[in-house]
């Protein structure tokens, strides 16, 4: 089964919900986190600072104060304000997100929370980790109810490789007619180059052709002959980004010394400022 979000554009984006252990262990470090940051700091001020004829009258109030707030409250406002994500969360990559992927507001927050009192809570996960297990996205009645799904998301940045000019390319590359690849191309290509290291071979050769096909309609004359596509790939970005820089430099200069013809008086008159 595919699992994906289809933007507007009509374009699968991969949105694979999280597994059920991961959400597990998730939930175990938010509880931990919950009772270690809220529960034993509120124990101790209501012990030091709270007289017992205020526990003789208000225990039963303060109780359900207390059961709301860690239930309802806490979970509500940390995943409002952190767009779907939590400690726990944060820690195993993952983050709940609306079904059509948009991050979740505090009706979704309210609604996961509120149910989570039952499912969570009052079962001791019984009823979540049963609907979780059926549900084919892993969601149990809160996320079904507020229209959710903790899907995983990276957790670091991945540095792409960088452009390099290969060396036996480099007088081919400066006398070619290169023309301004689509924008569409020149990011598929680069993102190939970027990320080849990581692909599958079977992969990395096919998209590397099929790029290098598209690419060649736009250099002239082409690469040496026995060039492998990535290589012809990594030597025309490269040298794009030369030329694209030797562009800005010269635009820069223009414009400096456009400032300064503007900033002069005319007829020769000396300026007092300098």
């Amino acid at each position: 089964m595919q699992h994906g979000i289809v933007t507007g554009e009509g374009v699968l984006l991969d949105a694979r919900p999280a597994s059920f252990a991961t959400r597990a262990v998730a939930g175990v470090i938010d509880a931990l986190t919950v009772v270690a940051v809220v529960l034993l700091p509120l124990a101790i001020a209501l012990a030091a600072y709270a007289p017992e004829s205020a526990w003789e009258g208000f225990g039963p109030a303060i109780s359900i104060l207390t059961i709301v707030l860690v239930t309802v409250a806490v979970p509500t406002t940390v995943e409002t304000l952190w767009r779907g994500r939590s400690l726990g969360k944060l820690a195993l990559g993952i983050r709940v997100v609306r079904d059509d992927g948009g991050p979740v507001r505090f009706r979704q927050a309210f609604v996961r929370a509120l149910v989570g009192v039952g499912e969570l809570w009052l079962t001791a996960g019984s009823v979540a980790i049963v609907a979780s297990l059926l549900h084919p996205r892993g969601k149990r009645i809160g996320d079904v109810l507020a229209g959710t799904y903790a899907l995983r998301v990276r957790t670091g940045r991945t540095t792409d490789a960088p452009l390099v000019m290969p060396p036996w390319l480099v007088t081919w590359a400066q006398g070619a007619d290169m023309r301004r690849l689509p924008d569409g191309l020149a990011l598929a290509a680069r993102q190939f180059v970027g990320r080849a290291p990581r692909l599958a071979p079977a992969s990395r050769v096919r998209l590397a052709a099929d790029l290098a096909g598209q690419v060649e309609r736009y250099v002239a004359p082409g690469p040496p002959p026995g060039t492998p596509p990535e290589v012809f790939l990594a030597a025309v970005l490269a040298e794009r980004r030369l030329r694209e820089h030797a562009v800005a430099l010269m635009h820069q200069e223009q414009a400096s010394r456009q400032s300064a013809s503007v900033r002069r008086l005319p007829h020769a008159v000396p300026d007092p400022a300098r």
